[in-house]
């Protein structure tokens, strides 16, 4: 690596770190904070931050500022609630499987949320995607034209609606079934995903 190309890699990014905003709502790659690892977990806890050489910020009073305290709970990133951090999401795994299936997720805390460790993490996460089918078009058309498949066409499981089209609806029984299997959520979309 040049030096060049090395300077520029220690300097935080200049679109995160926004010049003469309050040095509490920094993110965290732009300021140094002497974390204590032995805090009590769940606990109120300060640390003592400095901002890095690049960036600029003030405080309540808007005065330049360098070194500032950040109140915060004592816990782990991967500790966080969910609100807090942004998962990668999966749509290869069946969201309509019993046990629920989970896949493994890379997740990266929000900006301005500041805690211990790692801010990227890896976790397991139920599957919770959809494939854009609704919910209530599928009990619609099974309603209205069961007998013809067309719920299960909508639901992309082509060979039940073939047998449904040329059964009649396997007589009518078949299409009874399927409207109480659409409508208490048993029968899905045949990729696997939730209905919107």
């Amino acid at each position: 690596l040049s030096p060049l190309t090395e300077s520029t890699n220690s300097l935080p990014d200049v679109t995160k770190c926004p010049s003469n905003g309050l040095c509490s709502r920094l993110p965290a790659d732009c300021v140094d904070c002497r974390t204590n690892a032995s805090c009590v977990y769940g606990k109120p806890v300060t640390f003592d931050c400095t901002v890095k050489p690049s960036v600029t910020c003030v405080d309540q009073d808007f005065k330049s500022q360098r070194n500032f305290v950040i109140n915060m709970t004592c816990r782990f990133c991967w500790q966080l609630p969910e609100a807090d951090y942004e998962c990668s999401a999966s749509t290869s795994c069946m969201t309509v499987s019993c046990p629920r299936q989970r896949h493994a997720a890379n997740c990266t805390v929000r900006d301005h949320v500041h805690c211990l460790g790692n801010r990227t993490f890896p976790k397991m996460l139920y599957c919770n995607w959809t494939g854009g089918y609704k919910w209530s078009t599928a009990l619609a058309l099974s309603i209205t034209l069961g007998g013809f498949g067309a719920d299960r066409f909508y639901l992309g499981q082509w060979r039940e609606g073939l047998g449904k089209l040329f059964s009649f609806g396997g007589l009518g029984i078949w299409t009874l079934i399927d409207v109480l299997l659409i409508g208490v959520g048993y029968v899905g979309p045949a990729d696997g995903s939730l209905y919107i």
